[in-house]
Parts: structure tokens; sequence; C-alpha cells
């Protein structure tokens, strides 16, 4: 699936692993949980009960990257890269 069909579904988890000062800075996108990226390891577990496609984002994609990488090594399948923060809330505002 892309990130505009999970997105379009409506059944789907905004993971957002940027610095908790990167919201305040440049903005959140409602209903995202803030992980910061490195909490992840610490958080997998909780993570893994979060039920449905789980797309993560941060600033610009690469933060994203490792997490979804790091929770696919831990068992993760239905784990998606958003990129970066203001791409993803373009493609929110156009599946609107």
């Amino acid at each position: 699936m892309t990130i505009e069909e999970i997105l379009k579904s409506g059944n789907y988890h905004l993971i957002d692993v940027r610095q908790p000062e990167e919201l305040e800075m440049d903005g959140k996108i409602e209903g995202a949980v803030n992980i910061p990226l490195a909490t992840v390891p610490l958080k997998v577990e909780e993570i893994k009960e979060i039920q449905g496609p789980k797309i993560i984002f941060c600033r610009s994609g690469g933060r994203s990257g490792q997490a979804c990488q790091f929770l696919t090594i831990n068992g993760l399948t239905d784990i998606y890269n958003g990129g970066g923060y203001m791409e993803l809330q373009e493609v929110l505002e156009q599946v609107k």
C-alpha cells in the first residue's frame, strides 16, 4: 500500500519521531503521537500494541527511515515511512 492509500482508508496511526522542540518550532500533525527517535527502542512493545498501519515521519524522512528499519528488524510489519513532516502534511490535506 502507498501512504496515500493508507491515509484514504482512515485506518492508520501517525508517529512523529522528531524532538519535542522541533514540534514547537515546525508544528504538529493533529493526532500524531510523538516518540522521539532516541526513545523508539524503549517503546517497541508499546508501538507493537498499536493496531493497524503505523506511518512514521520526522523533519526530512531520514530519522523516520531509521525508525522504520529498527521496528521492522524488531518484528513489526505494518510500518510505513511517511517521510518529512511538510510533505506528509500536504498529502494529508490532499486526501481529505
